[in-house]
């Protein structure tokens, strides 16, 4: 790096994540006479690109339209409509395969690489980034950020990539931090004149160490309703059984909607599992008295109903009390009502959540209300750009907040790109 920078001339990103990768790329091929510097705390990028997916990397989600994409947002997808009009999933999947990456789409709408592999993805965007010639710094953080009078900013730098530099003068900026669990990382934003919604965490399981259903880890039902006792917060959709509680698409949707209140009740409460949605207690009571009629001498514990896995169902009717050995015919009324009601509400008690910390989201941050959605401009500081989870925006489970990081990404890169 030259000890001395002509501000107009460059740039900078802080942040080597989805957003700020494609928000650097974005930059410096609008401008090829920009000098485009992205900053990386660690010693490598893109780590969230790699781990996601299950090493698949849930590039975005199949939606026709921005309308529809918008519903998938907890936080800021009303805000972002327009955004994802400018650059949505079909511009997502386009960018990529001009790049030597197709996207397949799998039957719930996610789309991943063909080749099943997170390194494809971030493969293509260290090429594209080489390629524009933005120049990548890691184990790289800005200590501390100055408005200059003259307008831009100063970077004082630190870390192991950034003894030997100087601080380092850029016209525009880009922020793209990812979020905080702890507010205290965003008080040098705070310092340039920003609020902050507090970040809490999103996207994670539930706890239940005293659950009934401790035996039987990996068992999946495709379709059930979570909901929280005494809360309006529920969700359908498939459940996973862990060896510390639950989990599956159904709950992680369910804590990206419920984050906040989940974050006040500190992640205790009863979380009601109904394992048959598409029945009430008064369906299920008739459906229950005819096959009762018809089965009279089978075995309950033995013949699961309605497509119930053969493990949960045979713990559901020995919480109920139902003998091993016990026939339809025998069946006490009081054990059936008792069976009846965990099956639509089997109460498991919540004590705390687990999520995997490299992929940590969260909602929180700066408030789009703050931010011209055009540019991703601040509105009070000219010059200072934000994308992906620094917003306070974030999606549920299924490509929807690597959607919001190249979609903000790419707004922010262009506008920084313009004189």
């Amino acid at each position: 790096m030259k000890k001395e920078l002509v501000p107009a001339q460059t740039v900078a990103v802080i942040g080597g994540g989805a957003a700020g990768f494609f928000g650097a790329i974005a930059c410096a091929e609008a401008n090829p006479q920009l000098t485009v510097f992205l900053l990386e705390k660690t010693g490598k990028t893109l780590g969230k690109v790699r781990i996601s997916g299950g090493g698949r990397c849930n590039v975005t989600h199949a939606c026709e339209s921005a309308a529809q994409l918008v519903q998938h947002y907890p936080r800021g997808g009303r805000q972002l409509k327009e955004a994802f009009r400018q650059f949505g999933t079909d511009e997502t999947v386009a960018w990529f395969a001009r790049r030597g990456v197709q996207l397949k789409t799998e039957a719930d709408g996610r789309m991943f690489p063909v080749t099943d592999s997170s390194e494809t993805v971030a493969r293509a965007l260290e090429d594209a980034a080489r390629q524009a010639g933005v120049q990548v710094l890691l184990n790289t953080s800005a200590e501390a950020i100055e408005l200059l009078p003259e307008g831009g900013f100063e970077l004082t730098l630190s870390g192991a990539g950034a003894s030997s530099l100087p601080p380092l003068r850029v016209a525009k900026l880009l922020i793209a931090t990812g979020g905080h669990p702890k507010s205290g990382g965003y008080d040098w934003l705070r310092a340039l004149g920003h609020s902050i919604a507090e970040p809490v965490p999103s996207l994670f399981t539930f706890n239940v160490p005293a659950s009934p259903l401790r035996e039987l880890p990996g068992l999946s039902v495709p379709l059930a309703r979570v909901q929280l006792a005494g809360e309006k917060l529920q969700y359908e959709g498939p459940v996973l059984v862990t060896h510390w509680g639950l989990s599956g698409p159904a709950v992680l949707k369910l804590s990206a909607w419920g984050a906040r209140r989940l974050s006040e009740l500190q992640y205790t409460g009863t979380a009601l599992i109904n394992w048959l949605p598409v029945h009430t207690d008064e369906t299920l009571r008739a459906w229950l008295q005819e096959y009762r009629h018809q089965n009279g001498k089978k075995i309950i514990g033995a013949n699961p109903i309605l497509g119930l896995p053969q493990r949960l169902w045979r713990t559901l009717a020995t919480e109920a009390g139902v003998g091993a050995e016990t026939r339809w015919n025998e069946l006490p009324a009081k054990a059936q009502s008792k069976l009846l009601e965990l099956l639509l509400r089997t109460p498991l008690g919540v004590q705390g959540k687990t999520t995997h910390k490299d992929e940590f989201v969260t909602c929180g941050g700066i408030p789009l209300s703050e931010v011209d959605l055009k540019t991703m401009q601040s509105r009070r500081v000219p010059g200072l750009h934000f994308a992906g989870e620094v917003l306070d925006v974030d999606g549920i489970t299924g490509g929807f907040n690597f959607q919001a990081a190249w979609t903000t990404g790419f707004l922010a890169g262009r506008a920084m790109a313009n004189k």
